[in-house]
């Protein structure tokens, strides 16, 4: 993910912190002496952050295991969980047993992915056709070590209000809206100027905030802030600077509710007819819903989800879960990871948080496919059908070293400006002057 799921700040790496790092990757652990059991009880720590559904299966898998006991820690947004990464990775002390990471982070993780258990040493070459092919490419470092097992995907639909959308006579109906918003062939151009008749009649915004849109529409280039080989994409990357234009361009005609990012008001703006749409990965429906609950909503504030989105199929975000070389039991922690990663697992791990599965038995599951909790929250959508229609045609996007940072650093303030009024080419302008001044790499 670009944004990092539920991301609010992280530090750039300095170079002091880099050589920590990397100096971390030469520790090791090492496994338990025998199989844990009731006679040798073994404590495994997992590290996790936001919405990732994964805590109602702790307990039934220390059912299931005798002996294992599971201390869970749960950060909660992805930046604090980049930074909390981070500064235990440096120090080399204090990591987990299983410490999920972000795809946000993979150009950081993969830069001391030797501090990382290979898990082809437990068994990951027998389960490798679990994932989708490019979960599993993301996952394996410059020296054919799969290095982390894929939880999630992030394909990205569009949440809208129905009954907003009434008020403005627009289309309600999920299938009408995709139709009207160009379905396959739908674009930001298509999306900006629906949002402008919204504006017109209602005299509200179209979308929360600049940030959310941004990622997505860098997140659907082929390449995004660093090219293939590594090196930064931004000056002179003429398709990242028009998709910039078309975001001023909406922002300058009022369509941004100018929300903070993973706030909304503690979920206000859901209710109140803040904005109409919004930018949803899958895992987002459940943060959406915890936004509306906490403002006191419910599925009747007019909440729906479209198999549609501008500009085509793209990918935000996606977790992994790892093994620190710093485990003293990575083999328990490698069977945990297998395990909070079947297909039965990932299921569950939607039905509670909407988190889509990378586990391609899961995608197809009826658990997934058929109605639940959140499905009946956003209009009886069929969100599992949407997801999995939405993921068609995605392809995963180099993430380089310091594509987080980048994002959080470089283009967060430079969205924030658009949204209180700075014009687009002083914000971007801004924006290069500050990753001229942090000297990424």
């Amino acid at each position: 993910m670009k944004n990092s799921r539920h991301t609010k700040t992280a530090a750039a790496l300095a170079g002091a912190a880099a050589f920590a790092l990397l100096a971390v990757g030469c520790s090791s652990g090492a496994s338990s002496a025998e199989p844990a059991s009731s006679d040798n009880p073994v404590t495994l720590t997992v590290t996790t952050f936001g919405t990732m559904g994964l805590d109602g299966l702790y307990k039934q898998y220390e059912a299931d295991h005798p002996g294992i006991t599971i201390k869970a820690t749960n950060i909660d947004t992805g930046g604090n969980a980049l930074t909390d990464w981070k500064t235990k990775q440096a120090a080399g002390a204090g990591l987990p047993d299983v410490q999920a990471v972000e795809e946000g982070w993979l150009g950081q993780v993969m830069a001391v992915s030797d501090s990382f258990t290979d898990l082809g040493q437990y068994g990951a070459a027998d389960i490798k056709d679990r994932w989708v092919s490019w979960k599993t490419e993301q996952a394996t470092d410059s020296k054919d070590r799969v290095i982390a097992y894929g939880t999630d995907i992030g394909p990205v639909g569009l949440c809208y209000n129905k009954k907003l959308f009434k008020e403005a006579g627009l289309p309600t109906d999920r299938t009408e809206v995709a139709a009207a918003l160009g379905g396959d062939d739908a674009t930001w151009a298509n999306y900006f100027e629906t949002g402008k008749k919204y504006k017109a009649a209602t005299g509200k915004s179209w979308y929360d905030q600049s940030g959310f849109v941004w990622n997505s529409m860098v997140n659907q280039l082929p390449e995004g802030y660093y090219k293939a080989d590594g090196s930064l994409n931004i000056e002179g990357n003429t398709a990242l600077a028009e998709r910039w234009d078309e975001l001023a361009g909406g922002a300058a005609a009022g369509l941004s509710s100018g929300q903070t990012q993973w706030d909304w008001g503690k979920g206000k703006a859901f209710v109140d007819g803040s904005f109409a749409t919004s930018v949803c990965p899958g895992w987002m429906l459940g943060v959406v819903q915890g936004q509306i609950e906490a403002a006191g909503g419910n599925a009747d504030s007019g909440w729906d989800f479209a198999d549609v989105f501008p500009g085509g199929p793209t990918n935000w975000g996606g977790t992994f879960l790892t093994v620190p070389t710093t485990s003293k039991h990575p083999a328990e922690a490698a069977e945990l990871a297998t395990y909070l990663t079947d297909a039965k697992s990932q299921v569950a791990a939607f039905q509670a948080a909407g988190t889509f599965p990378s586990v391609t038995a899961a995608q197809t599951d009826p658990g997934v496919t058929g109605s639940n909790e959140l499905s009946k929250f956003f209009n009886d959508a069929p969100v599992g059908e949407i997801l999995a229609s939405r993921s068609e045609g995605v392809k995963a996007q180099f993430k380089g070293a310091n594509d987080s940072v980048i994002q959080e650093q470089v283009f967060g303030p430079a969205t924030i400006a658009l949204d209180k009024g700075t014009d687009g080419k002083s914000a971007w302008n801004d924006a290069l002057t500050t990753l001229k001044n942090l000297d990424l790499k």
